[in-house]
């Protein structure tokens, strides 16, 4: 038997005008201890967090606009802004962070496996490569990379061991060798290798976008020497990856060229684009994408050239125990 209360309450709202409608207030308002999760009814529990996030959208910009009013009547008398808190700022320090003005980083630097490259006697020569029998998507990949690194040559492997082709890239002078892998017709693996004494790198390779795949791409990149910008790379584990990157364009680049490749560190995953630069009026300046671009995620460092049996690593990434907190970055 229904309790008649409830019948008279329902037949009560039932009987509510358009009027009655248009008074309510427009802003469903939500008890502080509110929880969605108590909700036993799929659909009806999802239309209130829907409207449970409009209301918190609505009452984030009412704010925000309160605040820019209060800023506008204070004027130069306006606190600063408060800083958001990111996971970058808030980053866990590291006591392998890089001082510019360190002489031992100095010194380390000027004695390492790049120092004669930066003291300009050496002139880079790369060799790229693959992992056996490549498909089509990682040979175009390597024909657009050694379109955008001057001075270097693609040379597909047929079985041939890297231990075999180290020693013959040093005897032509080659000074860097990248090995692209791939897995399922996908490139997903990046070895970097100095020559001739190393170190090596070992990359985990993701994102890879084709020139075709760029939307509102450039034009073809020129044969001009590209500027490098490399940011971020704050550690002294950052500094070796920073400069292997950097030795494998030539010194002085051709600024007539309007191209830029750039190396972005952040939360240690290195970003890689190749831009040029439109100068669309005296003041303003813009990029425009030419292509191709991917991300690297460092697996491992390893001193000397590759060797994956007998090789001693300087640095090798640990899930386990590196990635204990999202706050601790190691580039």
């Amino acid at each position: 038997m229904s309790d008649p209360g409830s019948m008279a309450s329902g037949a009560a709202g039932s009987a509510e005008g358009p009027g009655d409608a248009a008074r309510a207030p427009e802003q469903a308002l939500f008890p502080p201890a509110f929880s969605v999760s108590e909700i036993k009814n799929k659909q009806r529990r999802h239309f209130m967090f829907l409207r449970w996030k409009q209301q918190q959208r609505k009452e984030k910009l009412a704010n925000k606009k309160k605040r820019r009013k209060e800023r506008e009547a204070l004027g130069d008398k306006a606190p600063p802004k408060p800083v958001p808190k990111t996971i970058e700022n808030q980053r866990v320090y590291d006591e392998t962070t890089v001082d510019p003005n360190d002489e031992e980083v100095a010194f380390d630097e000027s004695t390492d496996e790049f120092a004669p490259y930066f003291n300009r006697q050496t002139i880079p020569k790369i060799l790229i490569t693959t992992s056996d029998r490549p498909r089509g998507r990682t040979v175009r990949f390597c024909e657009q990379l050694s379109t955008i690194i001057p001075n270097s040559h693609v040379y597909y492997r047929r079985g041939l061991a890297l231990k075999r082709i180290i020693p013959q890239c040093i005897s032509r002078d080659f000074t860097d060798l990248i090995v692209i892998n791939e897995d399922r017709k996908i490139p997903n693996g990046l070895v970097l290798s100095h020559l001739p004494d190393g170190p090596t790198a070992h990359f985990r390779m993701s994102s890879v976008r084709l020139r075709k795949e760029i939307k509102r791409k450039g034009k073809e990149p020129t044969k001009h020497q590209p500027e490098v910008i490399l940011n971020n790379f704050t550690t002294r584990l950052g500094h070796s990856v920073g400069r292997m990157f950097a030795s494998l364009f030539p010194h002085d680049p051709q600024f007539i060229g309007r191209q830029v490749a750039t190396f972005h560190n952040q939360r240690d995953y290195i970003f890689f684009r190749f831009h040029r630069y439109i100068f669309r009026s005296e003041k303003k300046v813009g990029i425009q994408e030419l292509g191709p671009r991917f991300t690297l995620k460092l697996r491992s460092l390893q001193k000397g050239t590759f060797d994956s049996k007998f090789g001693e690593y300087e640095w090798i990434h640990k899930h386990r125990e590196m990635d204990t907190s999202r706050r601790k970055f190691h580039l």
